[in-house]
């Protein structure tokens, strides 16, 4: 018996609002905070809470590639603390006791040697995952306490603060990512977005990416089809690395501080992100478009919440309960679809 044109119709919409659900969740919150507070959809307010939003996404996008691949990355919170911390020790000058000087590196250092630890600590995950067998959410798991371990004890559980450097010591420029607009739009936010198109291109245009999504669906397959399974791997994870260090970077260069607890919970953000976007915690399914949407629909909810008085602990309510429907809509959606 073949469907009804009507019933086609449902169908099709259903389907429709199901693959967009991001983006009306998106709307509607900002319609919805728009009417409750008149500062909220605000040019100069928009910019703020995309600036915060900049933090989620960059970690939302590393989280993506890991997920894509079928794995989970539990470490991006404590390897954006550890990043933030790493980069204000190197501001602060690093000291040669047995030279007896004081080096402080250019800020373009700070950046390329803070990358280099994510990627590091990424590459740690990897081969823990990819060579040594441990689960995904063991060997992230623990990374998770390292990082935050060291954190804690570069600083002795203390804060660097005015990282903004001395002119005179030439470690100047590191507050220009977190201050500073090109076009009235923040540096963060700018950041957000050639992220956000250099993982676009890798994976639409790159075999990378055609791997990725391969390796994520049947990995045994995948490997019998010839994809290096165990290398793509290895670079989800260091991408992840790479990405929650800039977004340590970013972090710190608003507060021009840096502290050990900086991230905490950050990771379930980037999953959350994910998972409203549409991706797949299974591999294999998901887009950055959609990550991005689910970040923006974190951020603007929070901020929302924060400017009509909302208790932190309920919005911890409505983030938890955003996530779990988002899930549910995943399942009906690829239910319907099957």
């Amino acid at each position: 018996m073949k469907p009804s044109s009507s019933n086609l119709k449902r169908y099709d919409l259903l389907q429709i609002l199901l693959s967009g659900r991001a983006f009306f969740a998106l709307i509607v919150i900002i319609i919805s905070f728009s009417v409750m507070s008149p500062y909220y959809l605000t040019v100069e307010n928009m910019m703020i809470m995309s600036s915060h939003v900049a933090i989620f996404g960059l970690l939302a996008i590393g989280m993506l590639i890991v997920v894509l691949n079928g794995g989970i990355d539990l470490s991006v919170g404590s390897v954006l603390g550890l990043s933030g911390v790493f980069a204000g020790f190197l501001i602060q000058g690093v000291s040669i006791e047995s030279e007896g000087v004081t080096i402080y590196p250019p800020i373009w250092v700070v950046v390329l040697l803070t990358c280099g630890v994510g990627a590091f600590i990424g590459l740690i995950n990897a081969i823990l995952i990819a060579y040594l067998k441990v689960p995904a959410f063991v060997a992230t798991l623990g990374t998770l306490y390292v990082a935050r371990g060291i954190a804690l004890l570069m600083t002795n559980g203390l804060t660097y603060n005015k990282l903004a450097g001395e002119v005179s010591l030439g470690n100047t420029g590191f507050d220009w990512i977190g201050f500073n607009r090109l076009f009235g739009i923040p540096i963060g936010v700018i950041v957000l977005g050639v992220v956000v198109m250099i993982a676009t291109f890798i994976l639409n245009r790159s075999s990378f990416g055609r791997w990725l999504y391969a390796s994520g669906g049947n990995e045994r397959a995948a490997e019998l089809s010839g994809v290096p399974v165990r290398s793509v791997k290895i670079w989800a994870y260091v991408i992840s690395g790479v990405c929650a260090a800039i977004a340590g970077l970013v972090l710190s260069s608003q507060l021009t501080s840096a502290g050990p607890t900086a991230g905490t919970t950050y990771e379930l953000t980037a999953i959350a992100a994910v998972v409203i976007g549409g991706a797949a915690l299974t591999g294999g399914r998901g887009n950055v478009s959609g990550t991005l949407l689910g970040a923006f629909v974190i951020g603007f909810l929070s901020d929302g919440l924060v400017m009509i008085g909302v208790s932190s602990y309920w919005q911890t309510v409505f983030t938890g309960a955003v996530i779990v429907l988002a899930v549910l809509l995943n399942n009906i959606q690829h239910g319907r679809k099957r």
